[in-house]
């Protein structure tokens, strides 16, 4: 007897089914291949061989001679399948004995873990040897009764409709209140470039520039110490860091907790800082009665929450809208499928019908017209028109005779055929486009997954900035005060040099969270 030893190769580069078929017609001409099977989907071709003629190496060599990329894979574990059970009629342990010793022994069964708690039973076997309903009988024949365990063949897992409203939510409450502000502060830059001009054409003195100041609407003082422009900034801002801010705050608290930093954290740290400040600093205004309105930040939290969670809202539509893809996908799978067993020269000798999730590699499976193949295969005989729109886009129907391959969740129209089951259960081409989708989406892209890395040494690398921002300038400002004094502008003169020193420090390291926070990292 010739011993075979089975590897698997990835292929890359195959682009359509003529590469799969270019593939297995040329090697299985070789010496020392005994067959090979190609899914075009996984890229992942399987070939049985004689290891005294030819080594795994050499069929990948082969198979990039003919154009393709191949590497060898190491870990074979991957064609082992996996049967997950409900058996019923277990009453102690010597039943979970039973059934597993029992299995054991059954050639082509790997490893087999019963529970008696649950009555499941997880069972690995090599699907050359032996299939699904094998096990299923041997477990019946001792007594049990048994079924497949549900698949819950929903994507319900997939649906992002929460998602999206909260993040819409989000949005539509951070713009709603983000217009009037971004409005506000584009008033105040105009009329600021105005009194510049005005002060470089007529010299004017500070007095006669801060008159001039405060005649501006927006510059009126409602209470001594609170500006209508900031009043109204503070009643546009709450409702944003309350509602719009809502998500971040939960991510960032959970991240946190882990102890990690990421962009929410950044956001929210930004946001409520700048809030925090600009609220602690109108409020000492007032009670200083100060003349010059203070400088807030009111306009930085609801304009950084609109663009991120615009960004994340459009992020989950586009999520939403593969899953949706998907759903419909998964919705195509054939639930049942009829299997048949055949006497000499193709004589039909009975058929029976079992779940999709039942058939073997090697079965016989018969599709009637206008059924869908339950898994992908080669026809053995009939004649038909077969519409694989599902996979291909195309809507004229395909013909199909004895040796070609069809794909499951195809509809067959016109003529009875009876197939070859070749790729069944998580191997079919309809399996492999859902596992494809699903990791699709839930892998990161490199480059997020760097900007990820980078927001944890971001946050406190920015942090650390802004407090040796706070501290410098409070040294600063200790040693030589002339220079706060430069660049401070209006500060009220009653008040002591220390807390001049502090406040300009404050606003100088703040400046730098907001700024530093969310822009480049975040918006990016």
């Amino acid at each position: 007897t010739k011993t075979i030893s089975k590897c698997y190769v990835q292929v890359t580069g195959m682009t359509c089914a003529s590469c799969v078929a270019n593939i297995e017609r040329n090697l299985r001409r070789e010496d020392g291949i005994h067959s090979i099977l190609v899914a075009l989907m996984a890229g992942k071709a399987e070939v049985r061989y004689n290891p005294a003629v030819i080594h795994p190496s050499a069929i990948a060599e082969l198979i990039r001679e003919l154009g393709f990329g191949a590497t060898v894979m190491e870990n074979c574990g991957e064609g082992d399948g996996i049967l997950e059970l409900v058996v019923r009629g277990m009453t102690c342990a010597s039943c979970v004995h039973k059934i597993e010793s029992t299995l054991m022994k059954t050639n082509g069964v790997l490893y087999c873990s019963v529970a008696l708690a649950t009555n499941k039973a997880h069972i690995k076997y090599d699907p050359e040897i032996i299939g699904p309903r094998n096990v299923i009988q041997a477990i019946k024949d001792l007594g049990f009764s048994t079924s497949l365990v549900k698949k819950d063949r929903s994507a319900s897992h997939l649906d992002h409709k929460q998602e999206i409203r909260q993040w819409k939510r989000s949005f539509v409450v951070s713009l709603v209140f983000c217009i009037p502000v971004m409005g506000l502060m584009i008033y105040m830059m105009v009329m600021d470039s105005q009194l510049a001009d005005a002060h470089a054409h007529h010299n004017m003195s500070n007095e006669e520039m801060e008159a001039l100041h405060s005649s501006m609407v927006l510059e009126y003082q409602l209470l001594p110490g609170l500006s209508v422009m900031n009043f109204l900034s503070f009643l546009l801002c709450v409702p944003v860091q309350m509602f719009g801010g809502w998500h971040f705050y939960i991510q960032a608290y959970k991240a946190l907790k882990h102890k990690t930093a990421n962009m929410d954290v950044l956001i929210v740290l930004a946001t409520t800082i700048a809030f925090a400040y600009s609220f602690v600093i109108l409020l000492v205004a007032m009670a200083e009665k100060a003349k010059v309105n203070p400088v807030t930040f009111f306009d930085t939290p609801p304009m950084l929450f609109v663009f991120i969670s615009l960004g994340r809202w459009l992020e989950h539509v586009a999520k939403g809208k593969t899953s949706e893809a998907l759903a419909r996908l998964i919705s195509l799978q054939a639930t049942e499928a009829t299997i048949v067993t055949l006497g000499p020269d193709n004589v039909l000798l009975s058929e029976e019908q079992v779940d999709v999730e039942l058939v073997q590699r090697g079965d016989i499976v018969k599709v009637i017209p206008g059924g869908k193949f339950p898994v992908d295969g080669r026809v053995i005989e009939g004649h038909s028109m077969v519409d694989e729109s599902l996979i291909t886009g195309e809507a004229m129907p395909v013909t199909k005779k004895p040796g070609n391959t069809v794909i499951a969740g195809s509809i067959n129209q016109n003529g009875s055929l009876l197939i070859s089951a070749t790729h069944v259960g998580a191997d079919t081409t309809l399996s492999q486009i859902v596992k494809l989708v699903e990791e699709a989406q839930t892998s990161k892209a490199p480059i997020q997954q760097f900007a990820d890395k980078l927001s944890g040494y971001f946050v406190p690398s920015i942090v650390a900035v802004s407090a040796v921002t706070l501290l410098a300038w409070i040294i600063i400002g200790f040693v030589d005060f002339e220079i706060v004094e430069k660049y401070f502008l209006g500060y009220n003169k009653s008040i002591s040099a220390a807390e001049v020193i502090i406040r300009f420090a404050f606003q100088a390291s703040i400046t730098v969270l907001c700024i530093a926070c969310p822009c480049s990292l975040g918006l990016a």
